[in-house]
């Protein structure tokens, strides 16, 4: 099984994120943890981004199908 690790500029081209940003939710909890790869070195297990991401985009319509079944 083959795991891929994403590096920032690839955490901030798919999320739309800035890196503070990332960092800041990172540190809330609010995104999935990076790992160290030695060093200074840190990246984000894809499958784990992946699923965040997912999660992102079914709270978000859940809150705008709310926002649409008030309404009307």
């Amino acid at each position: 099984m083959s795991t891929k690790i994403l590096r920032l500029p690839e955490i901030i081209a798919l999320t739309g994120l800035s890196r503070s940003t990332v960092y800041n939710r990172v540190a809330t909890g609010n995104f999935p943890t990076s790992i160290s790869l030695g060093g200074r070195s840190v990246g984000w297990v894809a499958s784990e981004v992946d699923a965040w991401l997912h999660n992102q985009i079914m709270s978000s319509r859940s809150d705008t199908n709310q926002v649409r079944g008030d309404a009307l």
